[in-house]
């Protein structure tokens, strides 16, 4: 905050920014003084350092310098990117007075406030990512959500229950800002967010937000959009479109509804499971080698962001699955995804441009982009025209053609616009009569002066008769001082010289009026038609935003029918009844990556109603992790109407698809690795269903041998047993492959390897049964490990395996193991085991379930 005494006499245009800054105290103020936006007092500090500008000095306050810094007017959209992207916002103050005519400080205002969340600029935004504000409201454990991604006008609302369902939904997102409460007590486990914004309680008022939205949407009440029943999201809709009137400062016709969200409608992914998967981030934050990086090959920016969408929210509605792949269908069938691609990547990207035109901040390049899409849109007509498939034919419907509209942009725009209207030279010659006439004044001034001295000479008879022009005089004829008798009635004397008199004509008069006023009246004139152009184009937005989507849905479709071909996928069949049953299996991406000479090695899974989950063992780098993300994977692109990496695969109802794949300490909330471990357990104990599809890897690797082997028999047990969830459970714990014979829904798969000369070879190759051996020192020998190492270590091995065939035969000399146990013959280590279970959750293992499960375990140690 900038401290400034009252007493302080400031300079007028130090005061003007200081009455601007105070209306603006937690936004970076860019401040227009000529050809610079300057930043004072804390902002100056705050602006050298992020963007590394230099911090200068102006006058004195207190008897300090004032800080000041400084970008260039012209420069300026580079200097926003980096705040942006830092999360910051700021407010831009232009001068909108003229410092011609200003007797005191030129006056300024703030014409808009860019923030993470409401950008629409091209040059500061991800083509290829959507970006999207959010805000969030709660009632105790219900939380509302809603965002609108500005730059389409797409705003939707969603009500979950549960902090673990909003960081799922966060995940999913990604918001660039996020709207809060300032005394919501969630902002702590928010701070994460880097665009994260307090908003005063009384912007979250649910009677506010109704009035808001209906006058948004010009409509009575929200019946129509089916969110009478959602009072917390709408609360936080409105706070939103209230932030985005406050910075925007115009309005915003693009926003033209709302869509509401239910989470039983898509497959959900909680934030650990986006993550683990890679799906559209990898796990450093970039894009490579994610399943979207493979399969996204689309033609526009606008396709990409809804292919990302689709994946991030895969659909349950079968019938939707269905169309998608006959429309993925029709087009292999006609082998034209080329020609409709070419066709998709001259129109670019048309949604972002509409929600410039609407906001009024569309560029010259935005109206020639727009044009030569609408004059693409024929063609791409005739390509679907012989498609069958009712999904093509709706989208066919919903791309309307604008001929009027795209005659006018092709007359009006020259084909290379520059890149602002500020200068002009945007509107093309002979689209308006009167600007053709300004322009010609004052390019063909000189033809016309020699034209008019030609005709004078003839009229006057006067020989020595001349046109020019000065700049303090203007215009003139002249004539020498002894044919100055000669001059005619109309001639007015306009200045005396000592050897010829100056004359101007009503005529000359005029011309020099248009001709002076000619570039200005000019570039006006060019505003306006521009202005009057994106009127045009506001009047008929809704039908151009309906062809946007239309035409995104067409490139993602097209996209996925290219991806098909190229990349050997087949057509999911889909069945009601519980199961995944996938033959061939290849994992998305790895397949990819991997070069010809160490080809993928497909595989199988089988998982239905007697048997629900696989105990995967095998070697470290066997492959145990690619086997189950591979099926996770295949699983989501099915649920997009995508084709799948297999030779088939038939799938049966999934909701929910959980992964407890690896872990890192959480230091920011002081959490271990193996409490993180245990966090993520307990959130797929707690909320998987039999529709669920659950990759457990490694549990209970972060404590003792025991403790660890307790936990991770009894979450399988839990799994198996009590939510009977399709579940693929690798671990090291060769213990967990005696479940089978206690549940019959629990089977066998192994990685295969094989030892060659001292080293181990990987097969990946999944077989029935379990794993002879883990091969842990062979694999340690590969990552380089020293042999005289490995030889000791051998050694223990030996020594720890016989010494722990007597240690088990101690701890229960003489046990009945036909009796049921008792709490009294529990050990320390196996009371710790059973202290972590009810830590996972305290009802999900009874006492009786407890010692139950130890109860097994020994058995099973008992050589």
């Amino acid at each position: 905050m900038n401290t400034e005494n009252p007493n302080i006499t400031h300079t007028p245009v130090m005061q003007q920014y200081l009455r601007i800054k105070a209306e603006h105290p937690n936004t970076l103020l860019f401040y227009r003084m000529g050809d610079f936006y300057e930043l004072f007092y804390d902002d100056a500090n705050k602006a050298a350092k992020l963007l590394n500008i230099t911090l200068t000095a102006r006058g004195q306050s207190c008897g300090k310098p004032i800080p000041m810094a400084g970008v260039p007017f012209h420069a300026a959209e580079s200097y926003l990117a980096k705040l942006i992207k830092l999360g910051e916002s700021v407010a831009i103050c232009e001068q909108i007075g003229d410092p011609a005519t200003s007797k005191g400080p030129v006056d300024r205002q703030v014409m808009r406030i860019v923030t993470p969340g409401t950008v629409t600029d091209e040059a500061l935004l991800e083509d290829r990512r959507d970006n999207l504000l959010v805000a969030i409201h709660n009632e105790q454990e219900i939380f509302g959500i809603s965002w609108l991604d500005i730059t389409s006008g797409r705003m939707h609302v969603l009500q979950v229950i549960g902090n673990e369902a909003l960081q799922g939904e966060l995940a999913r997102l990604q918001p660039a800002e996020l709207l809060i409460s300032e005394d919501s007590p969630h902002i702590k486990q928010l701070k994460y967010i880097k665009g994260l914004r307090q908003r005063p309680p009384w912007e979250f008022t649910y009677d506010g937000a109704k009035k808001l939205l209906m006058h948004q949407f010009k409509t009575h009440d929200l019946a129509g959009f089916g969110c009478n029943n959602l009072p917390i999201a709408i609360t936080a809709a409105g706070c939103l479109l209230q932030y985005v009137k406050d910075t925007q400062r115009t309005q915003l016709p693009h926003i033209l509804g709302l869509s509401i969200e239910q989470r039983e409608d898509a497959i959900i992914l909680d934030a650990v499971s986006q993550r683990n998967l890679e799906i559209t981030t990898n796990l450093s934050g970039g894009r490579e080698n994610t399943l979207a990086a493979i399969y996204d090959h689309t033609a526009t920016s606008m396709g990409s962001r809804l292919f990302s969408r689709w994946l991030k929210r895969p659909t349950r509605n079968h019938e939707i699955i269905i169309q998608r792949q006959e429309a993925i269908t029709a087009i292999l069938t006609a082998h034209n995804f080329t020609a409709i691609h070419k066709i998709l990547r001259g129109i670019g990207d048309i949604e972002r441009i509409l929600a410039r035109i609407a906001l009024k901040s569309a560029r010259p390049r935005d109206l020639a982009q727009l044009s030569q899409a609408l004059e693409l849109l024929p063609e791409l007509h005739q390509q679907l025209n012989n498609l069958a498939a009712s999904k093509i034919q709706n989208i066919k419907n919903a791309i309307r053609l604008f001929p009027e509209i795209a005659n006018t942009l092709q007359q009006a725009i020259i084909e290379n616009p520059p890149v602002t209207i500020r200068d002009g030279g945007v509107i093309a010659a002979g689209f308006d009569s009167e600007l053709d006439m300004l322009r010609n004044l004052s390019t063909n001034a000189t033809q016309y002066l020699y034209e008019l001295e030609q005709r004078e000479k003839q009229r006057t008879g006067i020989s020595t008769l001349k046109v020019g022009y000065n700049r303090i005089h203007g215009y003139f004829i002249e004539i020498s001082r002894g044919q100055s008798t000669q001059a005619p009635a109309d001639y007015m004397r306009r200045q005396t010289l000592k050897n010829a008199e100056r004359y101007i004509t009503p005529e000359l008069k005029e011309f020099e009026d248009k001709v002076l006023s000619s570039r200005s009246r000019a570039l006006a004139r060019e505003k306006f038609l521009y202005e009057e152009l994106l009127e045009l184009l506001c009047q008929n937005l809704s039908a151009l935003q309906n062809t946007a989507s239309a035409i995104s849905k067409l490139d993602v479709i097209n996209n996925l029918a290219e991806r098909a071909a190229t990349l050997n996928l087949i057509k999911p069949q889909f069945v009601e009844n519980t199961g995944i049953d996938i033959n061939g299996g290849r994992h998305p991406v790895i397949e990819q990556i991997l070069t010809n000479s160490a080809p993928f090695v497909p595989n199988d899974i089988t998982l239905n109603s007697t048997r629900r989950m696989l105990i995967i063992t095998g070697p470290n780098m066997g492959g145990k992790s690619t086997y189950m993300r591979q099926t996770a994977l295949i699983v989501i692109l099915a649920h997009i109407g995508s084709f799948v990496p297999a030779a088939s695969a038939c799938i049966g109802p999934i909701d929910k698809i959980f992964t407890r794949i690896g872990a890192s300490d959480d230091l920011a909330s002081d959490r271990s690795t193996f409490m993180v471990e245990m966090t993520e357990t307990a959130n797929i104990l707690n909320n998987a269903t039999t529709k669920s599809l659950v990759l457990m890897d490694e549990i209970g690797r972060g404590t003792s041998t025991f403790d660890g082997l307790a936990l991770a028999w009894a979450c399988a047990n839990h799994l198996a047993c009590e939510t009977r969830a399709m579940t693929l459970f690798a671990t090291h714990y060769f213990e967990l492959t005696h479940l089978p014979e206690i549940i019959s829904d629990v089977a066998n798969v192994h990685l295969d390897a094989t030892e060659y000369e001292d080293t181990i070879v990987f097969l990946h190759k999944v077989h029935e049964g379990p794993a002879s051996k883990s091969y842990g020192l062979q694999v340690a020998q590969l990552a380089g490990i020293p042999r005289h190492v490995i030889a000791i270590a051998k050694q223990k091995l030996l020594q720890l395996e016989n010494q722990d065939k007597k240690t088990t035969k101690n701890i229960y000399p003489e046990e009945n193991t036909a009796q049921t146990p008792q709490a009294d013959i529990i050990t320390s280590k196996e009371h710790n085991a059973l202290q972590k279970l009810q830590a996972i959750d305290p009802n999900s293992l009874t006492p009786k379930d407890a010692l139950e499960t130890i109860y097994k375990l020994k058995q099973l140690l008992i050589p």
